[in-house]
């Protein structure tokens, strides 16, 4: 299965669910953002690729706004390359308003990963050839007051079936991908990772993630990370 398979097998088995408290709005970019998303891996995704970074779900003004992991509006315009129409996920919670490609707030975490990718590598193809990056979780989890919820952190008891869904498409974009390298984005995406990866050939391992959240990435996210790639293998 490519990817856009795999992305429809897991937006039907995601339809049915239903997310209790703390959560009141569920927003899926993979429905209402397709038409970037679909553009980023047709241009981008093509398999093999030797190193797959793996995020956890959409940030507020990233992918929920662009349909790209880590899609912050600027970085997907102006260096990715990317523009296309976005709709409106169906419950949209008024502190959060899905704004598209006009959104004018920028995500952190995503300026700093394409950031860094393109002082590294100039062009996407460049980087691109080597790389992909995924996201776990196509959703993104709202509170009543806004606040964004990760996966982690909402209820057990919707959080057991949605890692399950999850960690089946990461077996699946894998097996598609056939890297040499998997990386989290952070310790929960590398815990997955790790719980279902079974390929000894496959070297896997995480990256702070450069969220304004961690303390350690606001030390100088661009100038840690190539150290923590290097450690596991990866020649930049």
């Amino acid at each position: 299965m490519d990817l856009k398979t795999i992305s429809d097998k897991l937006l039907r088995l995601l339809k049915p669910f239903d997310f209790g408290t703390p959560i009141t709005h569920v927003y899926n970019p993979l429905e209402y953002a397709r038409a970037p998303y679909d553009i980023y891996i047709e241009r981008y995704a093509v398999a093999p690729k030797e190193i797959v970074l793996v995020g956890m779900n959409p940030g507020p003004w990233g992918m929920v706004q662009t349909g790209i992991p880590f899609g912050d509006v600027e970085m997907v315009k102006n260096w990715l390359g990317i523009e296309a129409a976005v709709g409106q996920p169906a419950n949209q919670h008024p502190k959060r308003p899905v704004q598209g490609f006009s959104c004018p707030k920028s995500e952190v975490s995503g300026k700093r990963l394409w950031g860094w990718a393109a002082k590294t590598y100039g062009t996407p193809e460049h980087f691109f050839k080597r790389y992909i990056v995924i996201n776990y979780c196509p959703l993104a989890f709202f509170g009543e007051n806004g606040r964004n919820y990760t996966p982690n952190l909402i209820r057990v008891a919707d959080r057991k079936p949605l890692i399950s869904v999850c960690d089946l498409a990461l077996r699946h974009m894998i097996e598609y991908l056939n890297p040499q390298f998997v990386v989290g984005i952070g310790k929960f995406t590398a815990q997955r990772i790790k719980k279902n990866i079974d390929d000894n050939s496959i070297i896997t391992g995480s990256i702070t993630h450069p969220s304004p959240a961690n303390p350690r990435a606001n030390q100088g996210w661009s100038t840690i990370v190539p150290g923590e790639l290097q450690e596991l293998g990866i020649t930049l």
